[in-house]
């Protein structure tokens, strides 16, 4: 069969992609997953994964370099890129919240100064909403934003709450629910139909698996 190329998303989905993958039958050894490379094969020589930032899974999948990705939804929304996203895998779960110190009143600003690594998500948010603001994008601890100053909320990744609570802050309404998903070419999709069509049937197996043994 033709091989795939995998973009799988560097940081907190990494772990879990590769265990999902290795459920579904799909294997990286433990020295390919240990040297520096940022290419590396399945033990069948039938995939190739290349490890990349969120961000740019995106980016890969969409431009044909990788025929599918594993990343976010997340990204998939913030990166506002043409993709097929066939399927939820159920890992990394989190929420996309707007966020403000406790006891603060939204509705008492004019305009909102919002600090996000999600500025496309969050402008589209509040512009839903009719409420006016002016976006601050960070590239990382956003949940300092409120605290000096910088910015009245924020919109952020939430899983457990904890970070928020840690700083002071309280989530004050959703956004969105996000998971890892998988996301695919839209070239590769109609050229390696078959393949792709196999990995999303082990794929969706194994996800199903690994939620009914929690």
């Amino acid at each position: 069969m033709p091989k795939l190329t995998v973009a799988v998303a560097k940081g907190r989905l990494q772990d879990e992609a590769l265990a999902l993958l290795a459920r579904a039958g799909v294997v990286v050894s433990k020295e390919a997953l240990s040297s520096r490379r940022l290419a590396i094969e399945d033990e069948t020589g039938n995939y190739r994964f290349i490890l990349v930032k969120p961000a740019d899974v995106a980016v890969y999948v969409e431009h044909g370099i990788a025929d599918c990705g594993v990343v976010g939804s997340d990204v998939v929304l913030e990166s506002q890129t043409n993709l097929l996203q066939p399927l939820s895998l159920n890992i990394g779960r989190c929420r996309m919240v707007v966020a403000a110190l406790g006891g603060v009143s939204l509705t008492n600003f004019g305009m909102l100064r919002v600090a996000t690594k999600y500025p496309h998500a969050a402008a589209e948010h509040f512009a839903s909403k009719g409420v006016p603001v002016e976006i601050i994008q960070l590239s990382g601890a956003v949940e300092l934003a409120p605290m000096l100053g910088l910015a009245d909320c924020i919109v952020d990744l939430v899983e457990t709450g904890r970070t928020l609570r840690e700083n002071g802050l309280e989530e004050i309404e959703p956004i969105v629910e996000c998971t890892g998903c998988l996301v695919v070419n839209r070239a590769s999709y109609q050229l390696k139909a078959a393949t792709i069509s196999r990995l999303i049937g082990a794929l969706t197996l194994a996800a199903d698996t690994g939620v009914a043994s929690q």
